[in-house]
């Protein structure tokens, strides 16, 4: 087993664009032309490819690229009991287009299933793990479950099963314990928590939105903080748990804008995680002071190549901003990656494989140069 841990100083969020063999198989199979079994055996396939590319660009991190799921998020809620989904059309309004999800409710109590399927994805990963390398399973975080059934249009459905968000908040912080567990008994070392409900409150748009719905913002910033932290308890010995957090990224669009003052002070200060993926790509994002409320016990992944465009960054520019932020963190414990996946969903954003590579040989070269 592998005993590498995550960050390191070069490092990704963990989803890639997902290569055409692989779109054709998953069109193929909704039309009935392919079976099931021929479909997995061209995601291992692609799988198996893209890990070696990871490797070959001399990543120490290895991940499935999310090949073998739809969204990032939904896809993982459903591997628990009393989670239900259905496509209807509907989705989430991005800055320039709609995210289409599949609807995603709540049909029962919240349980942990013997074995989540993600699990059993894990176990194929593993296998490429090596001496240099080491495997990193991504899930949403347990906040994520959490503002995915109090959402307006869940919130009636939720109320049948849960009275309160407090009982709602413990079913899932001991049904991600169990998880966790379970990933740690398949030999995953590393798991990062995606994690889009505190980008999701930064910004005026924001607090105008929750205002309008008559809801505590502060009060929403504690139970996320409370349900992530709970899920956290007791997580195994020797397994690193890390948090990437996110403004949205869908199609090269976005959610929310806003800098991170105002939720540095639950999700930096006092979040349990062992490192925090930052988006930091663009002006969007706000300036680094916030980063001054990070405990210092947890590193900071600074996300400042984006994913949501072809267009390389500046080497010097990129080097300039990780100096500037190390006025408030220190350097060795800030890490460099883009600031999200390549693909949240299958649709992909809107730049090509090897543009995608070339990002991440970018993010490389930066790295070695500021630390060696």
């Amino acid at each position: 087993m592998s005993t590498l841990q995550t960050p390191f100083r070069y490092d990704f969020v963990g989803s890639f664009l997902r290569p055409q063999a692989l779109k054709d198989a998953k069109n193929a199979f909704k039309e009935g032309k392919i079976t099931e079994e021929e479909l997995d055996k061209v995601i291992n396939e692609e799988i198996t490819k893209v890990v070696a590319k990871q490797k070959e660009l001399g990543y120490h991190v290895i991940t499935d690229g999310e090949f073998r799921r739809t969204f990032w998020h939904l896809d993982f809620m459903w591997g628990f009991e009393g989670v239900d989904h259905e496509a209807t059309g509907r989705g989430v309004a991005f800055n320039d287009e709609l995210a289409v999800l599949d609807d995603t409710f709540l049909v029962g109590k919240i349980k942990a299933k013997d074995v989540h399927p993600f699990v059993e994805y894990f176990k194929f990963l593993k296998q490429f793990e090596d001496e240099n390398t080491v495997a990193k399973y991504t899930i949403p975080a347990p906040a994520q479950m959490f503002q995915q059934m109090i959402v307006p249009m869940n919130y009636e459905t939720t109320r049948k099963f849960y009275a309160t968000n407090e009982e709602l908040i413990q079913d899932i912080g001991k049904a991600y314990q169990v998880v966790f567990q379970q990933f740690y008994d398949a030999g995953c070392r590393n798991l990062q928590l995606d994690d889009c409900t505190w980008g999701a409150l930064v910004g005026e748009a924001a607090k105008q939105r929750y205002q309008a719905l008559g809801i505590d913002l502060e009060e929403v910033k504690a139970q996320l903080l409370e349900v992530n932290n709970l899920a956290l308890e007791g997580k195994p010995e020797g397994m690193v748990i890390n948090s990437h957090i996110c403004r949205g990224n869908y199609h090269s669009t976005f959610f929310t804008s806003g800098p991170y003052d105002s939720v540095a002070d639950y999700v930096f200060a006092k979040e349990n995680v062992d490192a925090l993926f930052l988006e930091y790509d663009d002006e969007r994002s706000g300036g680094f002071e916030p980063l001054a409320k990070v405990s210092p016990d947890k590193k900071v992944v600074l996300g400042l190549i984006t994913t949501k465009s072809p267009v390389l960054e500046d080497k010097e520019a990129v080097i300039a901003r990780i100096k500037e932020a190390a006025k408030y963190v220190p350097l060795d414990r800030l890490y460099l990656s883009p600031q999200c996946g390549f693909a949240s969903c299958e649709i992909g954003n809107k730049l090509t494989e090897e543009e995608q590579w070339a990002k991440l040989r970018l993010v490389k070269e930066i790295a070695e140069e500021i630390w060696g």
